[in-house]
């Protein structure tokens, strides 16, 4: 490998033409590199597809640019301006929290505190490397400590705190357990004595540091990055507070009980703030100075507290039961990089994926950027699905995940290229991935550097791109057929709404739409019954509930719960997404199961090979037959493709009449033959038996259907991952793209659709 290594993202990931793009670059072993902007139009280097494309772009851009390392704060705390010194206490003072650590040991902690670890100066309350509270304080020479004599329980609440008398010198440390029967991973059945009360003279007297206040991290400078935090704390802080007096063993004890105490210099009270709406990333002091706490890297709120009673599983019910907001040593959703150089793309561009390629040596990174156009240009608009590029960034399933190897089928294949990759946890972590302390990952950003939306990636262990790169496949075929088309994202849909959608005669959906907020279906709803026409032609879409941060787009939410395919399962009562108030999982469990919309839902997947779809009776109604034209009666669709072999793999979606796909669907198309490495999905399994692989139950298989909707409005959907990575196969002519072909010709004219006089209830056959 070589000594050079260049990495960088684009802000936003998505922009419209003259909107300013600004790319963020991060160099080791260079000082300079080269740059141009170039068109992706295919990201496969298989042989038997048109390989790797790109386009360059003729732009003012200079041809070179200065580059450097840029550093990244890993790891989520909240930091309290100190520039008045308010918290670093010139006499005796007490802090407490209540808190649930969840890796206490190895490493130092910080739960709270001003503590500067270069200049030794400050206090702070935390956690030793023997996994033991402790306090320390620090006058610049010298540092000194009292420790608990019991070590924390990992996940178990108790109230942490300190009172230091300046003028004795005399530290009380108290640990108390307000554990109960449900807030705690251990109940009170366990034999252990949670609590600790030790008095000590401390020999040092603190000295004010120069740093900030913090919760769950300390400052800490190096010559090189300069100022960052260190010291991270892993677990949840509830209410927490400064009072300018050392308070007594009896005052702890009422705090422990729920008290707040009338003369604190600062109360972080992290129940305030809660609307219907979610909260946001500011944990609120209700003292005199308000004296808020500003979280980084995006903290986890709307998570159960110290006195949680297990009644309730939302904040919206009980805000006051849920102060838990939890701190992990290794998130990350901004890097706050500075700007190496910004385009703002041309009104003559078309409407594509574009990226920065930048070179240095033989490296070479390209940086995505998605381009839409001011306005509406074509009749068709591709979705692109920025929701699950952002869901799947970083992921480490292959490294990590031990269902990784029965999902591929075959023992993950491992490059020099993926073990360099997997090096990089500075740069963050996908919602299927876990915290060092196992919590889920929900958070998931686009400012920082994604390896695996790059063209021609694959994850680690695949033969075949994910995501991005497979989207790549569509809309490489459809300049190959001729159609124009616009792109939007996800993220469009979802802050436009129908606006987003109204504009187009047809919509076509990327490979994997997996993860979708509400206002994305409502808008995807409200076209089809208003005229609009769908191409659904991916699988496991519209599947997790998910939303944007209320202040920050470019980071989304997602907690999974208890069905679906999941990495993770979300503690018990932290179901509800902080950003917007509602419940997340599956669409399904809140009564949006997709076929209730696109008429197909997920229901396999595997990766071992793919298969091809074989046409079903319906396909000769005279509703449908038009889609067929040029195909043969028992010709096998899609035999072949980029995605292990076929058109129907990778993961499948089904009709089901019970599950809500409308009654007018006509079902024209299934694919069989699947491996029981396609297992039913474990959403429908009520009762666990064998006999629910792909060589047994008839569940398992991709659908291909169509159905109208109100006001001349269509879907057709093929439930396959595999679908479009199929067009591009013998040269981009094949009956995949002759079906594709059909319905677009069709579903981007005005008017009646072809057959459309025809309805569900007839039974007219060839």
């Amino acid at each position: 490998m070589t000594d050079i290594r260049l990495f960088g993202y684009s802000d936003p990931l998505a922009a419209k033409l003259t909107q300013t793009v600004d790319f963020k670059i991060s160099a080791e072993g260079t000082t300079e590199a080269s740059v141009e902007i170039v068109r992706l139009v295919h990201g496969d280097y298989n042989p038997k597809g048109p390989g790797f494309i790109e386009e360059p772009v003729g732009t003012d851009l200079p041809k070179s640019i200065a580059v450097k390392r840029q550093y990244t704060q890993n790891g989520s705390f909240a930091r309290v301006g100190n520039e008045r010194g308010l918290l670093s206490p010139k006499g005796s003072f007490s802090v407490f929290a209540f808190i649930w650590p969840s890796l206490p040991g190895k490493v130092r902690q910080t739960i709270m505190g001003s503590w500067n670890v270069n200049e030794s100066k400050g206090y702070a309350l935390g956690i030793n490397p023997q996994g033991k509270l402790e306090f320390w304080v620090g006058d610049g020479k010298n540092v000194d400590q009292v420790t608990a004599d019991v070590p924390l329980i990992s996940k178990v609440w108790v109230l942490a705190g300190v009172s230091y008398e300046l003028a004795t010198g005399e530290a009380r440390l108290m640990q108390i357990n307000v554990q109960n029967a449900w807030n705690s991973h251990i109940g009170p059945v366990t034999p252990y004595d949670h609590n600790c009360h030790i008095v000590e003279t401390l020999r040092v007297k603190p000295v004010a540091s120069s740093g900030d206040f913090y919760l769950a991290g300390a400052q800490e400078h190096n010559s090189e990055r300069g100022c960052f935090v260190s010291l991270l704390y892993n677990g949840k802080i509830d209410r927490s507070g400064i009072v300018e007096r050392a308070l007594s063993a009896a005052d702890m004890a009422t705090i422990a009980q729920g008290s707040v105490p009338f003369e604190a210099l600062a109360y972080w009270d992290t129940t305030v703030g809660y609307t219907n709406y979610g909260i946001g990333n500011v944990i609120c002091d209700t003292g005199p100075h308000k004296l808020n706490a500003i979280g980084v890297n995006r903290p986890v709120r709307a998570l159960t507290g110290w006195n949680w009673t297990g009644r309730d599983d939302s904040f919206r019910l009980n805000p006051d039961q849920y102060g838990g907001v939890a701190f992990h040593d290794d998130a990350m959703t901004d890097c706050k990089w500075e700007t190496s150089i910004s385009w703002i793309p041309s009104e003559q561009l078309r409407s594509g994926v574009y990226a920065l390629k930048v070179t240095a040596g033989d490296q070479v990174d390209r940086i995505p950027v998605i381009i839409r156009p001011n306005k509406p240009r074509a009749r068709i608009a591709v979705q692109m699905s920025t929701f699950t590029y952002l869901a799947y960034a970083n992921e480490h399933l292959s490294f990590e995940a031990q269902i990784a190897q029965a999902i591929v089928a075959h023992t993950p294949v491992i490059s020099a290229n993926d073990i360099e990759y997997e090096k990089l946890q500075e740069f963050g972590l996908s919602t299927y991935d876990h915290h060092t302390d196992g919590a889920g990952v929900c958070y998931s950003s686009w400012k920082r550097p994604i390896i695996n939306i790059r063209p021609g990636y694959r994850m680690a262990g695949m033969t075949f791109p994910w995501a991005l790169p497979a989207d790549l496949s569509l809309l490489w075929w459809l300049e190959h057929a001729g159609f124009d088309y616009d792109l939007i994202t996800d993220h469009d849909v979802h802050q436009e709404g129908l606006d987003a959608l109204s504009p187009y005669k047809a919509i076509i959906n990327v490979t994997h739409p997996e993860y979708y907020s509400e206002t994305m279906l409502d808008a995807t709803e409200s076209y089809l019954t208003s005229g609009g026409r769908i191409l659904y032609i991916g699988g496991n879409g519209y599947y997790w509930v998910t939303s944007t941060c209320q202040d920050d787009p470019s980071c989304i939410e997602v907690r999974k719960l208890d069905a679906g395919s999941r990495a993770w399962q979300a503690e018990a009562g932290e179901g509800y997404l902080a950003s917007t108030g509602e419940r997340s999982g599956l669409w399904r469990s809140r009564g949006r199961a997709p076929q209730k919309l696109v008429g197909l839902g997920f229901t396999a997947e595997g990766m071992d090979r793919s298969e091809a779809f074989e046409r079903m009776p319906d396909s000769f109604h005279k509703r449908a037959a038009w889609i067929f034209e040029g195909i043969g009666e028992e010709e096998l669709i899609g035999d072949f493709g980029l995605a292990q072999g076929g058109a129907a793999g990778i993961e499948l979606d089904r009709y089901d009449l019970a599950l809500g796909t409308p009654p007018n669907t006509l079902l024209l198309a299934s694919s069989c033959g699947h491996t029981d490495n396609y297992p039913l999905v474990s959403e429908e399994i009520t009762y666990a038996f064998p006999g629910r692989g792909g060589s047994q139950d008839p569940q398992v298989r991709g659908d291909m259907i169509y159905f109208n909707t109100p006001n001349d409005g269509a879907v057709f959907a093929a439930g396959s991952i595999a679908w479009s990575q199929a067009l591009p196969y013998h040269g981009g002519e094949n009956n995949v793209g002759t079906i594709m072909r059909n319905v677009l010709n069709a579903f981007k004219k005005d008017g009646k659709l072809p057959g459309s006089g025809y309805t569900g209830e007839e039974k007219l056959w060839r």
